[in-house]
């Protein structure tokens, strides 16, 4: 196939760069490995984590229209109550992560909607069930990129003028050899306060394999006995209070130790500081009587998280391993709060969660693939630092640094699971921040943009770099990059470097209703963690 643009990975980002290279009238392919398009918010079935001031439509308007779209659903298809029907910011599981809590099958759907006119006008040819396997490149540039559909045995060779690598773990720069970094950096190379005295490319953070649960009392639907069950329920990070299977865990920001049970109260009630409202995805009490036998969540909490083998720079056996035992952990977490888990009451164990696979689009109700933190990321041609958006590192400064480049906003704290070393958390302050065209660029490479966890962050400022909206909006602007490049006979680096061009990027991006600075009453606003839950 010959293209204009190929975007390889259907997550957030791909989808969003897929939809502002059509608008722009270019022509694109997107390839994607699942059945799902939508990456973290669908496949990998984690509720969206967003900036306290998403609702006030800051950041990108094409976002915003997705999140209402996905409300619309709601208020066109399921039976809501009249209060919850008239709520204009209806929560749908009334989680408390965000405002925006929803089972991961309707953003899939309302992704779907969003790209089919785009599909039938010839404008998007999507790739369903493909992933790269090759790359053929030419100096500094990427001549092709061969596409395989495992399971009918199928390539697909892609040419293009520019390609666009939005895959969750940035497959494409491993591919083509492109220059890029996995785990941590050290003091010495970034300067930063938080980064280690020695760099680690194997220190990487916690992948979770999430799951949909319902609770029915009185029923039995506990789960087979997994076979690494007592390896998994006694292992303990080195830092915390006691084993990983307990209702007690080390705080993300303090360390000390910190409770959060199942439960605090009655599940379906309306607000709850509990590990079951966190991430609940549907809340009985919004719908009609009888047509909810129970809340449905979504959990993906710290007693989950799998830090004991890294999946990058290290071969495939060996990462398809690390993926099997991080799914083995969280259902062997299941099966201890089916079992052993202490209740209020004193009883132990909840026998009544049930496993909910038509939520999550699977045979056995865990997302389609794990939730990844960090991917390799890009030597780029220019790298964000925690100097430019941490809070202490920032010193007097009082706000985020400002880039001339700017192509995007995003918010949220710098926050960094345990990592495959045995290191505990990071979570700290950081302001709301910028996105500079120069860290989607890659510092060789001329016809490739970088669009996720790949982009040129550190993996400090990866904690907040990492998020649903801000995947969103690095997408959109690689897809908006992209589509100028091509229509100018450009290059990105070209377009950055020359600042008419950089003029005429930031005024589409303006013009499509992305914000490229925040207003004044934001941009000097930490992000502390109070209110926040940890993602």
């Amino acid at each position: 196939m010959a293209t204009e643009i190929l975007i390889v990975g259907g997550g957030l980002s791909g989808v969003a760069a897929a939809l502002a290279v059509a608008a722009a009238g270019r022509r694109v392919v997107l390839s994607e490995a699942l059945p799902w398009l939508g990456g973290q918010l669908t496949a990998q079935a984690v509720p969206p984590d967003e900036h306290p001031w998403v609702e006030y439509q800051l950041g990108s308007r094409s976002y915003s229209q997705f999140r209402e779209k996905i409300r619309q659903h709601y208020r066109e298809h399921y039976p809501l109550t009249p209060a919850a029907r008239a709520d204009t910011r209806l929560n749908p599981g009334a989680g408390n992560v965000n405002t925006l809590c929803h089972e991961p099958h309707v953003a899939a759907a309302v992704i779907e909607q969003q790209l089919a006119a785009y599909v039938s006008a010839g404008r998007i040819w999507l790739l369903r069930g493909y992933e790269p396997v090759a790359a053929e490149c030419t100096g500094d540039r990427i001549d092709s990129v061969t596409l395989r559909n495992r399971q009918v045995g199928h390539d697909i060779v892609v040419t293009f003028d520019l390609v666009i690598d939005a895959t969750e773990l940035g497959d494409l720069l491993a591919l083509a050899k492109v220059e890029h970094v996995t785990g941590a950096e050290s003091q010495a190379d970034t300067g930063e306060l938080h980064a280690l005295e020695v760099a680690d490319p194997l220190d990487q953070q916690a992948i979770t394999w999430c799951f949909a649960v319902d609770h029915l009392p009185g029923e039995d639907h506990v789960v087979a006995r997994p076979a690494g069950y007592d390896h998994w329920r006694r292992i303990q990070i080195p830092s915390w209070p006691g084993p990983q299977f307990s209702w007690t865990v080390s705080d993300h920001v303090t360390h000390r130790p910190r409770v959060r049970q199942l439960f605090d109260g009655e599940p379906d009630q309306v607000w709850a500081w509990d590990l079951w409202h966190a991430r609940r995805i549907a809340a009985r009490r919004q719908h009609a009587d009888g047509f909810f036998t129970s809340d449905i969540t979504l959990a993906n909490w710290p007693q989950m998280d799998y830090w004991a083998k890294p999946v990058l720079g290290v071969d495939d056996e060996s990462a398809q391993a690390a993926m099997a035992e991080a799914k083995e952990v969280s259902l062997a977490f299941l099966y201890w709060m089916q079992t052993e888990a202490p209740r209020p009451d004193g009883g132990q164990g909840y026998p009544g969660l049930r496993l909910r696979p038509n939520v999550t689009g699977t045979h056995d109700g865990f997302a389609m693939q794990p939730y990844f933190r960090e991917s390799r990321r890009i030597v780029p041609e220019f790298r964000v630092l925690e100097q430019h958006i941490g809070v202490e590192a920032r010193g007097s400064a009082g706000a985020a640094e400002t880039f001339a480049d700017s192509v995007g906003i995003g918010a949220y704290r710098i926050d960094i699971h345990p990592t495959s070393t045995g290191r505990n958390t990071v979570d700290i302050d950081s302001y709301p921040f910028q996105i500079p065209l120069g860290a989607l660029i890659p510092a060789r490479v001329e016809n490739l943009l970088a669009a996720g966890k790949n982009i040129g962050t550190t993996r400090i400022t990866n904690g907040a770099y990492r998020v649903h909206p801000v995947e969103w909006s690095i997408g959109e602007a690689a897809g908006v990059t992209a589509a100028q490049a091509v229509q100018r006979r450009t290059t990105p680096r070209a377009i950055r470097n020359r600042p008419s061009e950089l003029l005429v990027l930031q005024g589409a991006l303006t013009a499509r209703g992305v914000d490229l600075r925040w207003p004044s009453f934001a941009a000097l606003t930490p992000t502390s963690r109070s209110g926040w839950v940890e993602a």
